[in-house]
């Protein structure tokens, strides 16, 4: 592993974890993320609940796990877990779809890499995505319980899950089969948000890419079927072209669009390193996903602000980072959505990208080492 990249994963960890995390409402032996810093008294109080960024923060510990095992961490990552199911109402399900699926990829990897499990959680999990499949309705899965919009963000890294966690291969292949019939765009190849009562909503989103550029890599490295390369050269070449058009990838603002490049660059990183195949195009997807990584991350921590010593990141990874206050406008909640705050640096999805980053930096230095040896 490149310890340029491994210093900067754990110094993002490191800010995270000083600013952020806190004991859920003074419990001993619990922890999760504030979604603010500086927090209001609310924030701080965890009054705001946004269960998709506190399994983002669960996946980002499980990558810190894999970078550098500590006995600390595995306690930090229980105790994640804890509280998350507490603060959650005691459960681990909620009304949405692409929540769920979130927190499922991060229990799974918590179980396989870090050996914290929870025995009754994934089967339960599981079976809400098998359930919710209807290609009557036109699905795909659904955004939402009651909902008639069927998505990427869901149907992505639900179909992820499925692919890792239960073997459901064949499920997993037909909500990418669905993705790719229903969602790509036939001029530039990217992927679509969803479609809604039969109409496209056209919006594309970067994290709507990295979802199914895991998808379709998973797919190809558990199946050998060949169907499934193909799809995620296509894909990589498009994000390339207008989502990294100068090389490193464009950001979404605050709230929740803080997490969407972070999560691109997750599943770039697995392309990288687990894309299989001997060909050129897979050569060539492996290497344009391995620079589009690095030289977002290069930059992100180029553009970065330090406080204590410790790297605060921008939405933006071409441009300076701006350090939050209390007094800029806090992140609102609005239809099911969370909408940035004033200065989106405030916000623990745009810190937990660029960690997340981070963490992807090292993956790939860490495979390219390994094959240089």
């Amino acid at each position: 592993m490149d310890q340029l990249w491994a210093n900067r994963a754990a110094s993002s960890e490191a800010a995270v974890a000083q600013r952020h995390l806190k004991r859920l409402w003074g419990l001993p032996g619990t922890q999760l993320g504030v979604v603010a810093w500086p927090p209001t008294r609310r924030d701080a109080m965890f009054g705001t609940w946004h269960y998709w960024w506190q399994a983002h923060l669960l996946d980002c510990l499980v990558d810190a796990q894999l970078r550098d095992p500590q006995p600390r961490r595995h306690t930090m990552i229980n105790r994640q877990v804890r509280s998350h199911r507490l603060r959650n109402n005691f459960r681990w399900t909620n009304s949405y779809y692409d929540d769920m699926a979130w927190l499922a990829l991060a229990l799974e990897r918590a179980a396989r890499v870090a050996g914290v499990e929870r025995h009754r959680a994934l089967p339960k999990l599981a079976h809400e995505f098998l359930e919710a499949w209807v290609p009557e309705d036109g699905g795909g899965i659904p955004w939402r319980k009651q909902d008639q919009f069927f998505n990427a963000p869901a149907n992505g890294p639900a179909g992820i899950f499925l692919a890792r966690y239960s073997e459901k291969m064949r499920r997993a292949q037909q909500m990418a089969d669905w993705i790719d019939e229903t969602l790509i765009d036939p001029e530039t190849h990217l992927v679509f948000d969803g479609i809604k009562a039969g109409s496209l909503v056209r919006a594309q989103y970067t994290y709507c890419q990295g979802v199914v550029l895991g998808l379709e890599t998973e797919l190809a490295a558990r199946t050998h079927d060949d169907r499934h390369a193909p799809r995620v050269h296509r894909l990589v070449a498009a994000v390339a072209e207008h989502m990294a058009p100068t090389g490193v990838l464009t950001g979404a603002g605050g709230g929740d669009g803080g997490l969407f490049a972070g999560i691109t660059a997750r599943y770039l990183a697995l392309v990288a390193t687990t894309l299989p195949g001997d060909g050129a195009e897979d050569a060539a997807a492996r290497d344009t996903a391995r620079r589009i990584v690095l030289a977002s991350a290069k930059s992100a921590w180029d553009y970065r602000q330090t406080v204590d010593g410790l790297p605060l990141f921008g939405p933006f990874w071409d441009r300076d980072a701006q350090l939050p206050t209390r007094a800029a406008g806090e992140a609102q909640f609005v239809d099911g959505a969370v909408n940035g705050s004033e200065v989106a640096e405030r916000d623990l999805s745009v810190q937990l990208s660029g960690w997340m980053l981070m963490e992807a930096a090292c993956n790939v230095t860490a495979v390219t080492a390994g094959s240089a040896t």
